[in-house]
């Protein structure tokens, strides 16, 4: 991809912006670097990321200790190229244009780490299917 062209940008939503959404964007730029743009928010955001989250991924090798919970805004999801919820509900803004897709994903809130291993491991093997629709190869 040359520095001309655009990257994608993915907005992965869910309630809190503390479990699932903060996985998914932190696999997304571990496994895509700068190619893609990744981030993440919530409808209600929580005052901070899911302990539990925190540790999965750390066990996997990627540091989201330094990540806060952020507001979903309608500017960060016309700003996006394609938006993920996960279980948001109807609380994510709807623009014509934009790709979305609703993963149905157990919520890690109150779960213990056991629970949130098989959850990033879901994510996980959702983003990397995602990764050929977002950086299709190219000649």
């Amino acid at each position: 991809m040359s520095d001309s062209e655009p990257k994608p940008s993915v907005l992965f939503v869910c309630v809190h912006n503390a479990g699932r959404s903060q996985m998914a964007a932190a696999f997304l730029t571990h496994l895509a670097g700068d190619r893609v743009e990744a981030r993440s928010a919530g409808s209600r955001p929580a005052d901070a990321v899911n302990p539990s989250a925190v540790r999965t991924m750390a066990e996997a090798g990627i540091d989201i200790s330094a990540e806060t919970p952020k507001v979903l805004t309608a500017e960060a999801v016309r700003a996006s190229d394609v938006v993920i919820t996960m279980g948001c509900g109807d609380a994510c803004p709807i623009f014509p244009g934009k790709s979305y897709l609703d993963w149905k994903l157990d919520d890690p809130a109150g779960q213990g780490v056991e629970a949130v291993r098989a959850i990033r491991d879901e994510i996980e093997r959702r983003v990397r299917g995602l990764l050929p629709e977002l950086l299709p190869e190219r000649d």
